[in-house]
This record gives structure tokens, sequence and C-alpha cells, in this order.
């Protein structure tokens, strides 16, 4: 907005003119008059002030619009489970250094997109909290790392978080409600649990939506997918772009396929993943990141939407089992367009070993195992994944 001030200066002046030549015709007729005589009249001319009128016109106010040129092409990253460590049921599995370098190798991956996503299994809590039961325990984890550790989640460029999982409510209602205040206090939007299942958010000029589903207690339900549906249309009704995130179907190697129907595992349903990702997109979904297996699964586009069925284990230092493909995992980088239409995507290849950091795989050794289980579970899908992890989509 700019203030123009315009000065008019009119200058207003008096001339002598006018009085001199009628002082002149008087002259004439008294010389007429007098014929022998010469009468020599001195004339004065006046001197008169100029004055000088300011006249103040305004302000006059000038409307102009910026347009902020939107992004053609949006860019989102997803990577599976981080648990960063645990200090229950003692500190035999914290990592060195406050586990700053557990995504060192990585980082400048992750922060190479507009939105980096990712699912943080256990919570966020120094001490305290009451350990979870499990039905099984044989199969019962529960993880508590230090509030210190949520630092590196910002070092790494992650914008989002899931806490729509079974470890969620490791450690009660303390233990949830010290993770979103950990991660409120340094900017990282999260969303998942009953108390802020989904959120809305701008940056750089798009508009996102961002909700989590799993089948636990304390989660937005992935088995209620008529509630789930109702969250979707509401954000799309709102949002530019709509991100998913879920946590469901059975755990390990035995469970790498996507069976299109409702999968139980240790007593629990861990929900149909297939009907919930369509259902989801159906409603105005744009990108889905799936979670829970502890494997990585197929990937499919769905009415030019992207879905990755799950993405594995990310960063999980100590009590998961990362031997054979549990080790393996990818980085996946959406390209869309400003509406979240697929254009195309790029996986890059990690893997982790027990009490390590995460690294880059040279082998590539995720990126064909992605291809064949697509292959297999998405026959009718015109998706190709190259050797080089890139994946394109074609309806031709």
């Amino acid at each position: 907005m700019r203030y123009i001030l315009l000065f008019v200066i009119l200058t207003l002046s008096s001339c002598a003119t006018s009085r001199l030549a009628r002082q002149a015709a008087k002259d004439d007729k008294a010389s007429q008059g007098i014929i022998r005589d010469t009468a020599i009249v001195a004339l004065d001319t006046p001197q008169h002030e100029i004055d000088t009128v300011k006249i103040v016109i305004g302000p006059i106010l000038i409307d102009t619009v910026v347009q902020i040129a939107r992004k053609d092409t949006l860019t989102f990253i997803g990577v599976g489970d981080i648990m960063m460590g645990t200090n229950y049921p003692n500190e035999d599995r914290l990592p060195p250094n406050n586990a700053k370098g557990l995504m060192a190798d990585v980082k400048h991956l992750l922060h190479d997109a507009d939105i980096t996503m990712g699912n943080l299994e256990g919570v966020l809590l120094n001490e305290g909290g009451t350990p979870k039961g499990c039905r099984n325990p044989e199969v019962c984890y529960v993880f508590r790392s230090p509030t210190s550790f949520a630092a590196n989640l910002v070092e790494a460029g992650f914008d989002i978080m899931s806490l729509a999982n079974n470890h969620a409510g490791d450690f009660g209602d303390a233990g949830r409600k010290s993770s979103m205040k950990t991660l409120d206090s340094l900017g990282i939007r999260h969303a998942g649990l009953i108390t802020q299942p989904y959120i809305l958010f701008e940056k750089d000029n798009v508009k996102y939506g961002f909700a989590a589903f799993a089948p636990n207690s304390g989660c937005a339900s992935i088995n209620d997918i008529g509630a789930a549906k109702a969250t979707i249309a509401h954000l799309d009704s709102l949002a530019d772009v709509v991100i998913v995130s879920f946590h469901g179907g059975a755990e390990g190697s035995k469970y790498e396929h996507v069976p299109r129907k409702h999968e139980i595992f240790v007593g629990e349903d861990r929900g149909d993943v297939y009907r919930f990702a369509h259902s989801m997109i159906d409603a105005g979904a744009d990108i889905i990141f799936g979670h829970g297996p502890h494997v990585t699964r197929a990937i499919e586009v769905y009415k030019g939407r992207f879905i990755a069925y799950s993405l594995g284990n990310f960063s999980t230092y100590g009590g998961f089992n990362l031997s054979g493909v549990n080790g393996l995992a990818p980085i996946v980088k959406v390209y869309t367009n400003p509406e979240g239409e697929f254009y195309k995507a790029k996986i890059t290849p990690i893997y982790q070993t027990p009490m390590s950091p995460v690294r880059i795989d040279l082998q590539g050794r995720v990126i064909k195992r992605i291809r064949q289980l697509t292959l297999e579970d998405f026959p009718e899908a015109p998706i190709t994944i190259d050797d080089e992890g890139w994946v394109r989509y074609s309806t031709k």
C-alpha cells in the first residue's frame, strides 16, 4: 500500500498592466486639450506581493494485490517407524550422544521436501507413566524415549509425525501428554490420538490437512471407516492437499503382502488396510503412508493418488527385530501437482542393523523387494519401478 501526497501549488498574482493602460489613456486626452504645454507624467508602478496558496489533497490510498506464485510441483517424504531408544526398563538400549547420530547419514534427503513425515513409536517421556500390560507377554514391548531425543527429529527435517500406533499409549496418559507437549514445543505437528486426530496447517502458501489412524485404544480408529471418511472429507473441504497415515496390518516377515481383507494379529483386528486406503482416497485424501507390519509392503496408485502400504522400520534403536527384510526400508519421496495428484516417486533404499544408525543401502535391496511385492499384490496397476528407485504411473 503506498501513500502519494500531491502538492498543487497555485500562484496568484496581481498584474499592473491594466492600471498602466488606463493611465496612458488619460494622459493622451489631456495632451489634446493643452497644445503648447508638455505634460510629463510620472507613473508609479506599485509592487504587488505574490500570494502562494498550498492545497494538500490526500492521502490517496492505492490498493495493490501481491500474488505469491504457487509451486507447480509439491514433494512429500514418508518414512517408517521411529523409536530412537528406550530408557525402560533400564538405559541399556539408549544410543550415545542423545541419539544425535541416528539419522545423520540421511538428513540431507529428509530436508529435501515440502513436507516430511514419520511414525513415532513409543512415547517421549523422561520417567514415570504407567507401563502398559499386554495380552501376550511374549510379544509385549514398551518404549519410552527421553524428551531430549525429539530435537533429533527437528534436526532431521521432520514436519509432521503420526502418533496413531500401538506404542503411543505405552505409558498411559502421562506418556501421550508428554509426547504431544514435546512435539508442540519443537514445532512438529502431530495427529492420530483421540485428543487430536487431525490437523490443518499452512506452509509456503499451501494448505495441508493431516490425519492418522490405528486400531488401538486412544487413537482415531482405522476400523471405523465411516468416521474416518467424515474426517477426511472435512479436511478436503479446507485443504489443498490431504495426507493420511495409518498403522495397520499384521507384523513380521510373514506379512509382507496386502491381503485385501481384515488382518487379525495376536488377537487384535489390525484393519483391512486395502479397503481403508481406497476409502480415504474416495473421501478426498491425496497421499497415504502406511505403517505397522515392521516390514515394507507394496505401493499403489489409486485414482491418481499414491499409497504406500507399509514403510517398515526407519530408525529403531533396540527392541526391534531387524533381521532379513525387517532391516530394509525405503525413504519415499512423492511428487504431486498442487492438488495432490501423483506425478512420480523416488525410493531411496536404507537399512539398519541392531543398535546402529540408519544407512543408505548401496545394493538397493528394498527397491527390488517393493517392485516384486507390487507386481504380486497389484498386477493390474500400471506402475513401473526402475533400478534407481523411480516410480512412474501410466494410465495409457
